[in-house]
């Protein structure tokens, strides 16, 4: 059955990004995939024996992130379920989505601020570009959240 991926990080600026796919999966009729990405990457610049220990408390955060999104789902009549994955981010999406036979991503926006963020406007499109040509789905931006 086909389904929709929705890629979340938590907090309040995870709720726009939410909140657009469980719309879509009411107005679709189709299950939506709540993702997590644990990516370490970040350390692999430290010097810490700590990675495990940091990866074990970044995917029990992500549980509970997503037992809330899948709480919220099914408070507004939709169908969810809640993955963990732990790699690179792109990958990761573009693998449930193949997992999942997904017809749909849904990402949420970068809020920016006065300090630079990692997805400019042309990072983010061509972001959007290679998901939908590896993935084979439509990506779906969510409203930039307040």
């Amino acid at each position: 059955m086909p389904g929709i991926v929705c890629a979340i990080r938590g907090g309040p600026n995870s709720q726009p990004t939410i909140n657009t796919a469980i719309s879509l999966a009411k107005d679709k009729g189709l299950p939506v995939f709540f993702v997590y990405i644990v990516n370490l990457d970040f350390l692999s610049h430290t010097q810490t024996s700590r990675v495990s220990i940091l990866s074990e408390e970044m995917q029990e955060l992500g549980e509970f992130i997503l037992l809330s999104a899948q709480a919220e789902a099914e408070e507004k009549g939709a169908y969810s379920d809640g993955i963990i994955r732990q790699g690179n981010v792109e990958e990761e999406i573009i693998n449930a989505c193949k997992e999942f036979d997904a017809d749909y991503v849904i990402l949420g926006q970068p809020q920016v601020k006065e300090s630079e963020n990692v997805f400019d406007q042309n990072r983010l499109e061509a972001f959007k570009e290679r998901i939908e040509k590896n993935g084979g789905v439509e990506v779906i931006f969510a409203e930039k959240g307040e």
